[in-house]
């Protein structure tokens, strides 16, 4: 069996969605293939605890979508076709531990008026007013595919932008770490305890470089966007855009792996799903582990020095964790301020973050790990019953495969059973417990995924990691293992795109639209005849 695409993407996640509904907004024949029976990849939602609780399996939060590229694209058909985010107009996020609580609300100024030292509210002003000079060159370089025409000509703005003098800084700092940052800006504690514990969501920890960059771009990103999530939970969003991509003539291939890439005279020209060839004449997309690309879709014959360099240098980051709970009423916190903020991190900033990083990189179950606690139904009451809530837990400081507990209680020598799984739980819900008493006493449903089970659920989690491999400077930009120039890899018509590429992990669909946008960009000299039939 056989059909001919204009393009075939392989994976349906953020990335992969993204690239096949732009593709085919612009009349391309596109071919999607997923090996799950449902697109979405790390977007989904259900009732995985009690009836009538929904939860956000994985990913949950997408100031990154609304604020990215794709969205501006193709959101108001998405919203056409169904998709409602529910956004925090008020406090957005916070961070509780033994020296208290600290809110951040969308107003910054309000913000930083409840700091202890006068001077800190002052250093947060800069730092916010720094970023925002810095934030053309910074989105510029995200939202670029960083070729050495891009390069050169971020350069030479950031340079008319900035002056010498600033454009030093900016690279100065995004060679710090969010300790270094915090430690060289701030006096007191709360900026720190703050941000610092959101690194984690760009797959750093505290005193990893680039830290000190994307420590006031997260703050500055929850200010100016919040935290949007969708209406009715996460599997909206894929609806929309099933019904999208249903609309534009986007044929989906579900439930079956792809097989191989088939190349010839040096160029992608077909995939191949199960018995079925799907033949590409203008491009494959490959939203794929570097390892999966490289070692299992392309035979060993195809593959060249830059596709051998990239499984080599790639590393995966920490593992994750997921933890859903039912709740038959809302968290009461012990400073009642939590109780409206949709997301709190249990964390006193870069101290006991940065611990439960190390502990988890020398393969120990952290004694005190830094707690995601999600709190969706603030923002959005329809995922729970009446006067009930749900709870988000997510751990980003964990070990694929773990030697020891950092707290010596745990026995870890069979690896991730479900009895490790629900044991270190027990340790997370008594870890929030410290800050919201009674935590125990309204859970009714509880649902844990260990990164065994996020690997089984989607095979780019490699080593339990949802990021795409580690972050710090040398995996990221120009460096990251699986960006070629312009994702393109050293078969011609094969593009490489999500999170194992630039620009890196996140829901934001950044690599989908960049590779989506570079296939429909005219040639060099088909610009030039369009210029020679314009001046006709």
């Amino acid at each position: 069996m056989s059909a001919t695409y204009d393009a075939v993407v392989i994976g349906a996640g953020i990335n992969g969605l993204v690239a096949a509904a732009e593709l085919a907004g612009a009349g391309w024949k596109v071919a999607l293939v997923d090996e799950r029976d449902r697109i979405g990849g790390f977007i989904d939602s259900g009732e995985l605890t009690a009836p009538g609780y929904v939860h956000d399996t994985f990913s949950s939060w997408h100031p990154l979508f609304v604020g990215g590229a794709g969205y501006g694209t193709l959101g108001p058909d998405l919203h056409r076709h169904g998709l409602v985010y529910r956004h925090a107009e008020g406090p957005v996020t916070a961070s509780v531990s033994e020296r208290g609580a600290v809110v951040a609300d969308r107003d910054a100024a309000l913000t930083a008026k409840l700091f202890e030292h006068p001077a800190d509210a002052d250093a947060y002003a800069g730092m916010l007013a720094q970023f925002e000079s810095w934030a053309p060159h910074v989105f510029g370089a995200l939202g670029s595919e960083l070729t050495a025409g891009d390069s050169a000509r971020l350069g030479l703005g950031a340079l008319r932008g900035l002056g010498r003098a600033g454009l030093g800084e900016l690279a100065r700092v995004a060679t710090q770490s969010g300790r270094g940052l915090v430690r060289e800006r701030f006096t007191g504690w709360e900026v720190d305890q703050l941000w610092s514990p959101w690194l984690l969501h760009a797959g750093l920890a505290p005193d990893q470089a680039t830290g000190g960059l994307m420590l006031p771009v997260m703050a500055f990103t929850m200010h100016a966007i919040g935290l949007p999530i969708v209406e009715g939970g996460a599997a909206n969003f894929t609806a929309a855009f099933a019904a999208l991509l249903a609309e534009r003539g986007v044929e989906t291939y579900l439930g079956n792996p792809a097989d191989r890439i088939e190349v010839r005279d040096g160029k992608a020209v077909a995939v191949h799903v199960s018995g079925t060839r799907l033949a590409a004449k203008r491009a494959v997309l490959a939203s794929t582990s570097t390892g999966r690309l490289y070692q299992t879709l392309l035979a060993p014959g195809d593959v060249d020095d830059h596709g051998r360099q990239a499984v080599a240098r790639h590393r995966p980051g920490r593992a994750a964790t997921q933890i859903h709970l039912a709740l038959d009423r809302p968290l009461r916190w012990t400073d009642d301020r939590l109780d409206a903020v949709p997301l709190v991190h249990v964390s006193n900033g870069a101290d006991s973050t940065g611990v439960a990083c190390a502990q988890a990189e020398a393969g120990l179950l952290p004694a005190a790990p830094t707690v995601v606690v999600g709190q969706q139904t603030v923002l959005d009451p329809t995922r729970a019953p009446d006067g009930a809530a749900t709870l988000w837990l997510q751990l980003q400081e964990v070990p694929w495969a773990p030697v020891g507990d950092a707290a010596g209680q745990l026995d870890v020598s069979g690896g991730w059973t479900p009895e490790l799984a629900d044991a270190y739980a027990d340790r997370v819900l008594d870890r929030v417990a410290e800050y919201a008493p009674g935590l125990r006493d309204r859970v009714v449903g509880r649902h844990v995924i260990s990164p065994t089970g996020l690997q089984a659920a989607n095979a780019n989690a490699v080593h339990g990691d949802p990021y795409g491999g580690a972050a710090e400077l040398d995996q990221s930009l120009l460096w990251r293992p699986g960006t070629g120039t312009g994702h393109r890899t050293g078969v011609e018509k094969l593009l490489h795109i999500g999170a194992f590429t630039h620009p890196g992990p996140g829901l934001g669909g950044g690599s989908g639209h960049l590779a989506a946008q570079a296939l429909l960009r005219p040639s060099a000299p088909q610009r030039a005849l369009n210029r020679v039939l314009h001046r006709g």
